[in-house]
Protein backbone atom coordinates (compact mmCIF):
# COMPACT_ATOMS: atom_id res chain seq x y z
CA UNK A 1 0.00 0.00 0.00
CA UNK A 2 1.72 2.99 -1.21
CA UNK A 3 1.06 6.63 1.31
CA UNK A 4 -1.12 9.18 0.51
CA UNK A 5 2.23 11.76 -0.55
CA UNK A 6 4.29 8.99 -2.70
CA UNK A 7 0.51 8.86 -4.94
CA UNK A 8 0.26 12.85 -4.98
CA UNK A 9 4.08 12.94 -6.04
CA UNK A 10 3.09 10.35 -8.44
CA UNK A 11 -0.05 12.24 -9.79
CA UNK A 12 2.06 15.35 -10.04
CA UNK A 13 4.92 13.71 -11.92
CA UNK A 14 2.67 12.53 -14.90
CA UNK A 15 0.49 15.55 -14.71
CA UNK A 16 3.90 17.43 -15.45
CA UNK A 17 4.75 15.17 -18.17
CA UNK A 18 1.32 15.13 -19.59
CA UNK A 19 1.56 19.15 -19.72
CA UNK A 20 4.81 19.47 -21.35
CA UNK A 21 3.76 16.87 -24.24
CA UNK A 22 0.69 18.58 -24.89
CA UNK A 23 0.37 20.07 -28.78
CA UNK A 24 -1.89 23.00 -27.15
CA UNK A 25 0.10 25.80 -25.73
CA UNK A 26 -0.43 26.08 -21.89
CA UNK A 27 -0.02 29.27 -19.80
CA UNK A 28 -0.25 29.35 -15.96
CA UNK A 29 -0.42 32.21 -14.07
CA UNK A 30 -0.44 33.07 -10.33
CA UNK A 31 -2.48 35.09 -8.07
CA UNK A 32 -0.39 38.46 -9.14
CA UNK A 33 -1.15 37.25 -12.40
CA UNK A 34 2.37 37.02 -13.41
CA UNK A 35 3.41 33.99 -15.63
CA UNK A 36 4.83 30.52 -12.91
CA UNK A 37 4.43 28.23 -16.13
CA UNK A 38 4.36 27.30 -19.83
CA UNK A 39 4.58 24.14 -21.43
CA UNK A 40 7.34 23.37 -24.59
CA UNK A 41 3.80 23.86 -26.92
CA UNK A 42 3.34 27.87 -25.56
CA UNK A 43 7.18 28.25 -25.58
CA UNK A 44 7.07 27.73 -29.37
CA UNK A 45 4.14 30.08 -29.65
CA UNK A 46 5.48 32.86 -27.77
CA UNK A 47 9.06 32.25 -28.96
CA UNK A 48 10.29 32.67 -25.77
CA UNK A 49 11.41 29.95 -23.01
CA UNK A 50 10.10 29.72 -19.31
CA UNK A 51 13.43 31.41 -18.09
CA UNK A 52 12.37 34.30 -20.18
CA UNK A 53 9.04 34.26 -19.16
CA UNK A 54 8.85 33.68 -15.51
CA UNK A 55 7.48 36.25 -13.78
CA UNK A 56 6.32 38.21 -16.43
CA UNK A 57 3.16 40.07 -16.56
CA UNK A 58 0.05 39.04 -18.17
CA UNK A 59 -0.77 41.77 -19.76
CA UNK A 60 3.23 41.93 -21.23
CA UNK A 61 1.12 39.60 -23.74
CA UNK A 62 -2.33 40.09 -23.95
CA UNK A 63 -1.53 43.97 -24.50
CA UNK A 64 -4.63 45.58 -26.57
CA UNK A 65 -6.82 42.62 -26.31
CA UNK A 66 -10.16 41.41 -24.49
CA UNK A 67 -8.34 39.40 -22.03
CA UNK A 68 -7.38 42.12 -19.87
CA UNK A 69 -6.94 42.12 -16.30
CA UNK A 70 -9.92 42.92 -14.64
CA UNK A 71 -11.37 40.11 -16.20
CA UNK A 72 -8.34 37.87 -15.40
CA UNK A 73 -9.03 38.85 -11.64
CA UNK A 74 -13.11 38.21 -11.94
CA UNK A 75 -11.75 34.98 -13.05
CA UNK A 76 -9.73 34.13 -10.10
CA UNK A 77 -12.52 35.45 -7.66
CA UNK A 78 -15.79 33.37 -9.34
CA UNK A 79 -14.06 30.65 -10.92
CA UNK A 80 -16.03 31.13 -13.72
CA UNK A 81 -14.09 30.19 -16.72
CA UNK A 82 -14.39 31.74 -20.49
CA UNK A 83 -13.54 31.71 -24.23
CA UNK A 84 -12.55 34.17 -26.23
CA UNK A 85 -11.74 34.30 -30.01
CA UNK A 86 -9.83 35.71 -32.42
CA UNK A 87 -7.12 37.16 -29.76
CA UNK A 88 -4.56 38.94 -31.82
CA UNK A 89 -1.23 38.94 -29.89
CA UNK A 90 1.15 40.71 -30.79
CA UNK A 91 4.73 40.55 -29.55
CA UNK A 92 6.59 42.71 -31.69
CA UNK A 93 6.41 44.02 -35.21
CA UNK A 94 7.59 40.50 -36.54
CA UNK A 95 5.69 38.29 -34.55
CA UNK A 96 2.06 38.31 -33.91
CA UNK A 97 -0.77 35.21 -34.09
CA UNK A 98 -4.22 34.79 -33.80
CA UNK A 99 -5.58 32.57 -31.32
CA UNK A 100 -8.64 30.81 -29.47
CA UNK A 101 -7.83 31.23 -26.04
CA UNK A 102 -9.45 29.89 -22.92
CA UNK A 103 -9.28 30.66 -19.44
CA UNK A 104 -10.19 28.88 -16.14
CA UNK A 105 -9.67 28.91 -12.50
CA UNK A 106 -6.95 25.86 -11.18
CA UNK A 107 -5.32 25.63 -7.37
CA UNK A 108 -1.76 25.12 -6.45
CA UNK A 109 -0.47 24.78 -3.00
CA UNK A 110 -4.31 25.97 -2.06
CA UNK A 111 -3.48 29.14 -4.03
CA UNK A 112 -6.12 30.02 -7.31
CA UNK A 113 -4.53 30.30 -10.49
CA UNK A 114 -5.30 31.13 -13.88
CA UNK A 115 -5.24 28.22 -16.63
CA UNK A 116 -4.41 29.84 -20.37
CA UNK A 117 -5.00 27.56 -23.33
CA UNK A 118 -4.05 28.87 -26.78
CA UNK A 119 -4.87 27.20 -30.13
CA UNK A 120 -3.55 29.14 -32.92
CA UNK A 121 -6.04 29.49 -35.78
CA UNK A 122 -3.74 32.15 -38.04
CA UNK A 123 -3.64 29.23 -40.69
CA UNK A 124 -7.78 28.18 -40.51
CA UNK A 125 -9.10 31.63 -40.25
CA UNK A 126 -6.74 32.94 -42.96
CA UNK A 127 -8.13 30.16 -45.19
CA UNK A 128 -11.77 30.54 -44.35
CA UNK A 129 -11.79 34.58 -45.00
CA UNK A 130 -9.58 33.76 -48.28
CA UNK A 131 -12.29 31.65 -49.63
CA UNK A 132 -15.39 33.90 -48.23
CA UNK A 133 -13.14 37.19 -50.30
CA UNK A 134 -12.63 35.32 -53.38
CA UNK A 135 -16.08 34.36 -53.55
CA UNK A 136 -17.49 37.55 -52.56
CA UNK A 137 -15.04 39.06 -55.34
CA UNK A 138 -16.53 36.90 -57.62
CA UNK A 139 -20.12 37.63 -56.85
CA UNK A 140 -19.61 41.01 -57.08
CA UNK A 141 -17.81 40.99 -60.62
CA UNK A 142 -20.87 38.97 -61.89
CA UNK A 143 -22.92 41.21 -60.51
CA UNK A 144 -20.87 44.68 -62.60
CA UNK A 145 -20.35 42.60 -65.33
CA UNK A 146 -23.95 42.13 -65.43
CA UNK A 147 -25.19 45.43 -64.92
CA UNK A 148 -22.35 46.76 -67.67
CA UNK A 149 -24.00 45.02 -70.14
CA UNK A 150 -27.45 46.80 -69.33
CA UNK A 151 -25.90 50.10 -68.98
CA UNK A 152 -23.72 49.73 -72.28
CA UNK A 153 -26.66 49.01 -74.61
CA UNK A 154 -28.90 52.43 -73.87
CA UNK A 155 -25.62 54.54 -74.12
CA UNK A 156 -24.80 53.11 -77.27
CA UNK A 157 -28.62 54.06 -78.48
CA UNK A 158 -28.39 57.35 -76.38
CA UNK A 159 -25.27 58.37 -77.90
CA UNK A 160 -26.79 57.59 -81.68
CA UNK A 161 -29.66 59.17 -81.32
CA UNK A 162 -27.55 62.49 -80.18
CA UNK A 163 -25.34 62.31 -83.18
CA UNK A 164 -28.44 61.99 -85.39
CA UNK A 165 -29.99 65.28 -83.45
CA UNK A 166 -26.77 67.29 -83.90
CA UNK A 167 -27.30 66.74 -87.91
CA UNK A 168 -30.56 68.82 -87.30
CA UNK A 169 -30.16 71.13 -84.81
CA UNK A 170 -28.66 74.63 -85.59
CA UNK A 171 -24.57 75.02 -84.54
CA UNK A 172 -25.84 77.01 -81.36
CA UNK A 173 -28.12 73.96 -80.27
CA UNK A 174 -25.06 71.60 -80.87
CA UNK A 175 -23.41 72.29 -77.98
CA UNK A 176 -26.50 70.18 -76.11
CA UNK A 177 -25.64 67.30 -78.55
CA UNK A 178 -22.24 67.42 -77.89
CA UNK A 179 -22.71 67.12 -74.11
CA UNK A 180 -24.71 64.31 -74.28
CA UNK A 181 -22.23 62.18 -76.36
CA UNK A 182 -19.28 63.35 -74.18
CA UNK A 183 -21.15 62.20 -71.29
CA UNK A 184 -22.19 58.55 -72.83
CA UNK A 185 -18.63 58.06 -73.87
CA UNK A 186 -17.42 59.18 -70.30
CA UNK A 187 -20.28 56.58 -68.87
CA UNK A 188 -18.84 54.07 -71.74
CA UNK A 189 -14.92 54.06 -69.95
CA UNK A 190 -16.18 53.99 -66.93
CA UNK A 191 -17.98 51.03 -67.39
CA UNK A 192 -14.78 49.27 -69.36
CA UNK A 193 -12.91 49.98 -66.59
CA UNK A 194 -15.13 48.66 -64.30
CA UNK A 195 -15.07 45.63 -66.54
CA UNK A 196 -11.45 45.16 -66.33
CA UNK A 197 -8.90 43.92 -68.47
CA UNK A 198 -10.65 40.73 -70.05
CA UNK A 199 -7.39 39.63 -72.31
CA UNK A 200 -5.95 36.45 -71.00
CA UNK A 201 -2.62 36.65 -69.98
CA UNK A 202 0.42 36.17 -72.35
CA UNK A 203 2.61 33.49 -69.58
CA UNK A 204 6.51 34.34 -70.35
CA UNK A 205 9.02 33.77 -68.19
CA UNK A 206 10.35 36.71 -66.90
CA UNK A 207 12.47 38.10 -64.13
CA UNK A 208 9.93 39.77 -61.23
CA UNK A 209 12.77 42.16 -60.31
CA UNK A 210 13.14 43.65 -63.68
CA UNK A 211 9.41 44.06 -63.74
CA UNK A 212 9.84 45.69 -60.11
CA UNK A 213 12.38 48.00 -61.35
CA UNK A 214 10.48 49.23 -64.49
CA UNK A 215 7.73 50.01 -61.37
CA UNK A 216 9.83 52.44 -60.11
CA UNK A 217 11.20 53.75 -62.92
CA UNK A 218 7.26 54.91 -64.07
CA UNK A 219 6.62 55.97 -60.69
CA UNK A 220 10.12 58.18 -60.45
CA UNK A 221 8.56 59.95 -63.50
CA UNK A 222 5.24 60.99 -62.23
CA UNK A 223 6.26 61.47 -58.19
CA UNK A 224 6.88 65.22 -56.77
CA UNK A 225 6.80 63.66 -53.12
CA UNK A 226 10.27 62.33 -53.48
CA UNK A 227 9.49 59.48 -50.94
CA UNK A 228 12.04 56.97 -50.37
CA UNK A 229 11.51 53.37 -52.19
CA UNK A 230 13.22 51.09 -50.38
CA UNK A 231 14.38 47.39 -52.83
CA UNK A 232 14.68 44.09 -50.33
CA UNK A 233 15.22 41.41 -53.33
CA UNK A 234 15.81 37.90 -52.74
CA UNK A 235 18.55 37.18 -55.72
CA UNK A 236 18.03 33.73 -56.12
CA UNK A 237 14.39 34.07 -57.39
CA UNK A 238 13.96 32.45 -60.30
CA UNK A 239 12.14 33.02 -63.67
CA UNK A 240 8.26 33.07 -63.07
CA UNK A 241 5.80 32.64 -65.66
CA UNK A 242 4.14 35.70 -66.18
CA UNK A 243 2.49 38.30 -68.00
CA UNK A 244 5.29 40.90 -67.78
CA UNK A 245 2.89 43.65 -68.33
CA UNK A 246 -0.41 42.76 -66.58
CA UNK A 247 2.13 41.88 -63.52
CA UNK A 248 3.78 45.56 -64.09
CA UNK A 249 0.30 46.98 -64.43
CA UNK A 250 -1.05 45.04 -60.82
CA UNK A 251 2.17 46.51 -58.75
CA UNK A 252 2.16 49.63 -60.08
CA UNK A 253 -1.42 50.08 -58.89
CA UNK A 254 -0.72 49.24 -55.41
CA UNK A 255 2.25 51.52 -55.38
CA UNK A 256 1.04 54.34 -56.39
CA UNK A 257 -1.93 53.60 -53.70
CA UNK A 258 0.64 53.91 -51.10
CA UNK A 259 2.16 56.93 -52.76
CA UNK A 260 -1.10 58.50 -52.78
CA UNK A 261 -1.79 57.51 -48.52
CA UNK A 262 1.23 58.78 -47.28
CA UNK A 263 3.96 61.52 -47.28
CA UNK A 264 7.63 62.07 -47.48
CA UNK A 265 7.88 61.19 -43.92
CA UNK A 266 7.11 57.29 -44.97
CA UNK A 267 8.73 54.66 -47.06
CA UNK A 268 7.56 52.45 -49.63
CA UNK A 269 9.84 48.74 -49.81
CA UNK A 270 9.39 47.07 -52.44
CA UNK A 271 10.63 42.92 -50.45
CA UNK A 272 10.78 39.36 -53.13
CA UNK A 273 11.00 36.29 -50.70
CA UNK A 274 10.34 32.33 -51.50
CA UNK A 275 7.36 31.14 -50.27
CA UNK A 276 6.58 28.08 -49.46
CA UNK A 277 3.55 25.58 -48.56
CA UNK A 278 1.14 28.24 -49.01
CA UNK A 279 -2.55 28.35 -49.59
CA UNK A 280 -4.05 30.23 -53.07
CA UNK A 281 -7.73 29.72 -52.86
CA UNK A 282 -8.07 26.58 -51.26
CA UNK A 283 -4.83 25.18 -53.49
CA UNK A 284 -1.99 24.06 -51.71
CA UNK A 285 0.90 25.58 -53.38
CA UNK A 286 4.55 24.13 -52.94
CA UNK A 287 6.54 27.14 -53.75
CA UNK A 288 5.88 30.44 -54.67
CA UNK A 289 7.15 33.87 -55.17
CA UNK A 290 5.94 36.55 -52.61
CA UNK A 291 5.96 39.78 -53.57
CA UNK A 292 5.39 42.56 -50.95
CA UNK A 293 4.30 46.21 -51.37
CA UNK A 294 4.97 47.74 -47.68
CA UNK A 295 4.72 51.16 -46.33
CA UNK A 296 4.65 52.70 -42.90
CA UNK A 297 1.95 54.86 -43.54
CA UNK A 298 -1.31 55.42 -41.48
CA UNK A 299 -3.06 52.06 -42.59
CA UNK A 300 -6.04 51.53 -44.39
CA UNK A 301 -9.57 52.46 -42.46
CA UNK A 302 -11.13 49.17 -40.72
CA UNK A 303 -14.34 49.09 -41.94
CA UNK A 304 -12.87 49.17 -45.45
CA UNK A 305 -10.08 46.53 -44.86
CA UNK A 306 -12.26 42.93 -45.83
CA UNK A 307 -14.13 44.83 -49.08
CA UNK A 308 -10.64 46.69 -50.28
CA UNK A 309 -10.63 44.83 -53.30
CA UNK A 310 -14.14 45.66 -54.37
CA UNK A 311 -14.80 47.63 -57.01
CA UNK A 312 -16.38 51.63 -56.05
CA UNK A 313 -14.11 50.85 -52.66
CA UNK A 314 -11.19 53.32 -51.69
CA UNK A 315 -9.83 55.03 -48.20
CA UNK A 316 -9.65 58.46 -50.67
CA UNK A 317 -12.41 61.25 -50.83
CA UNK A 318 -11.55 61.53 -54.77
CA UNK A 319 -10.38 57.58 -55.30
CA UNK A 320 -12.51 55.92 -58.11
CA UNK A 321 -11.70 52.44 -56.08
CA UNK A 322 -10.69 50.79 -59.15
CA UNK A 323 -6.89 50.28 -59.30
CA UNK A 324 -6.95 47.15 -56.33
CA UNK A 325 -9.82 45.66 -58.64
CA UNK A 326 -8.05 45.90 -61.63
CA UNK A 327 -4.62 44.59 -59.77
CA UNK A 328 -7.39 41.66 -57.90
CA UNK A 329 -8.49 40.50 -61.33
CA UNK A 330 -4.96 40.80 -62.77
CA UNK A 331 -3.60 38.80 -59.84
CA UNK A 332 -6.04 36.21 -59.91
CA UNK A 333 -5.43 35.92 -63.76
CA UNK A 334 -1.95 34.12 -63.26
CA UNK A 335 -3.62 31.96 -61.10
CA UNK A 336 -2.27 34.03 -58.00
CA UNK A 337 -3.60 35.81 -55.15
CA UNK A 338 -3.30 39.17 -53.49
CA UNK A 339 -4.08 40.02 -50.30
CA UNK A 340 -3.36 43.00 -47.35
CA UNK A 341 -2.36 43.13 -43.95
CA UNK A 342 -3.05 46.98 -42.44
CA UNK A 343 -2.60 48.58 -39.01
CA UNK A 344 -1.33 51.79 -38.43
CA UNK A 345 2.16 52.48 -38.81
CA UNK A 346 2.60 49.03 -41.67
CA UNK A 347 0.51 48.15 -44.77
CA UNK A 348 1.55 45.02 -46.17
CA UNK A 349 -0.18 44.02 -49.50
CA UNK A 350 1.51 40.87 -50.77
CA UNK A 351 1.32 39.10 -54.48
CA UNK A 352 1.75 35.05 -54.49
CA UNK A 353 2.48 33.79 -58.00
CA UNK A 354 2.80 29.91 -58.29
CA UNK A 355 6.24 28.36 -58.53
CA UNK A 356 7.69 25.30 -60.58
CA UNK A 357 11.36 26.24 -60.76
CA UNK A 358 13.58 25.53 -57.69
CA UNK A 359 15.25 28.49 -56.45
CA UNK A 360 19.00 28.93 -55.60
CA UNK A 361 19.95 29.19 -52.27
CA UNK A 362 21.85 33.03 -51.82
CA UNK A 363 21.24 35.72 -49.63
CA UNK A 364 18.25 38.68 -50.09
CA UNK A 365 19.85 41.69 -51.76
CA UNK A 366 18.60 45.37 -49.88
CA UNK A 367 18.71 48.72 -51.56
CA UNK A 368 17.45 52.31 -51.30
CA UNK A 369 16.48 55.06 -53.81
CA UNK A 370 14.45 57.75 -54.04
CA UNK A 371 11.37 58.57 -56.06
Amino acid sequence: MHSRSYIQDHKLSYQQSLANQLVTAVIILNEKLSIVYVNPAAEALLNKSLYRLFNTESEMIFANTSINRSRLIQLLATGQEFTDCDIVVELNESHRFTAEVTASSVEFERTPHVLLEFKQIDQQKQISLEVFQHQQWLAARDLIKGLAHEIKNPLGGLRGAAQLLSKEVTSEQQEYTSMIIEQADRLTNLVDRLLGPNQLPQMQAQNVHGILEKVCQLVGYSNGQKIHLLRDYDPSLPAVECDQEKLQQAVLNIVNNAIQAIDEKHNITLRTRIASNRTIHGKRIKLAIEISIIDNGPGIPTKIQDTLFYPMVSGRSNGTGLGLSISQTLINQHQGKLSCHSRPGHTEFTILLPLKQQPLNRAPLSQESTL
